[in-house]
């Protein structure tokens, strides 16, 4: 069993519900970015999904986007994010999702990047816009290093691709709680809870939930149907904000903590 499928069973075991939190890598800066992977740990995730900046990150609101933007503005490098992590990994052990777009990937090489990113101490990788249909090499070469293969489901995902989804994935699948861009939202779909009982009868794979959770209240709702919830551009509007000041990362931890709903 993987390090994520791992940190599931626990979870099942406790009868727990996960919390992710996402990171822009380099957003404000990589000394950060470690940093900050440290803390979000210390603050009770399951796992950390750790973003890598892309220039047209279609998937990603405003406030994700922002981040990529000024994280790209550095000019470091997906090695750079590597060596982030494995220097992170002093630290903890929590499991780490790279979380990126095709392109960047495949420039940097399919298998140096499951070789390396297995070096650096990453245990899946999410690549947004890699449909199933055309996932057989990238996923096969994961597998090889040890690596699972998150992949997005959303509502408007059909039962035929949901079935695909289920036979290729491995660590859990991320369903998308609306169809559209991340970003917070007042309100969450019900479709959400609906295409997670869906995923439910093709899958015996963890689901966390994401896109638009933004507080703790949303956080206690999707636990109540999923085995994660997923925070994101709260988090990154957060780093926007305090971005310059000495308390960032503790107001980050903070943050995460207040979202985190006590468990029995």
């Amino acid at each position: 069993m993987s390090r994520i499928g791992e940190a599931f069973e626990r979870l099942r075991r406790e009868g727990q519900r996960g919390f992710i939190p996402y990171i822009t890598a380099g957003d404000p800066d990589l000394d950060t970015t470690r940093a900050l992977v440290v803390e979000l740990a210390r603050a009770g995730a399951t796992l950390v999904e750790l973003g890598v900046p892309f220039s047209d990150p279609v998937a990603d609101g405003p406030t994700i986007q922002r981040a990529s933007e000024r994280a790209l503005r550095h000019g470091f490098s997906l090695e750079d994010v590597l060596q982030t992590l494995a220097a992170a990994r002093a630290q903890t052990d929590v499991p780490v999702i790279l979380f990126s777009y095709f392109n960047p990937l495949l420039q940097f090489g399919v298998e140096r990047l499951a070789r390396e990113a297995r070096r650096a101490g990453a245990h899946g990788i999410l690549a947004t816009d890699l449909v199933p249909e055309e996932s057989g090499d990238f996923n096969s070469t994961l597998a090889r290093h040890g690596l699972d293969q998150i992949f997005l489901a959303a509502p408007t995902t059909s039962d035929a691709r949901l079935r695909m989804i289920a036979e290729r994935a491995s660590g859990f699948v991320y369903a998308v709680s609306r169809a559209g861009i991340t970003g917070a939202r007042a309100n969450l779909s019900a479709e959400a809870e609906r295409l997670v009982a869906r995923l439910r009868r093709v899958s015996d794979l963890p689901v966390a939930v994401g896109f638009g959770i933004s507080t703790r209240e949303q956080v206690a709702d999707v636990w109540r149907y999923a085995d994660a919830a997923v925070v994101g551009s709260a988090l990154v509007a957060e780093i926007e904000k305090h971005a310059g000041r000495p308390d960032l990362v503790a107001s980050i931890g903070h943050l995460a903590r207040a979202l985190i709903p006590a468990q029995g």
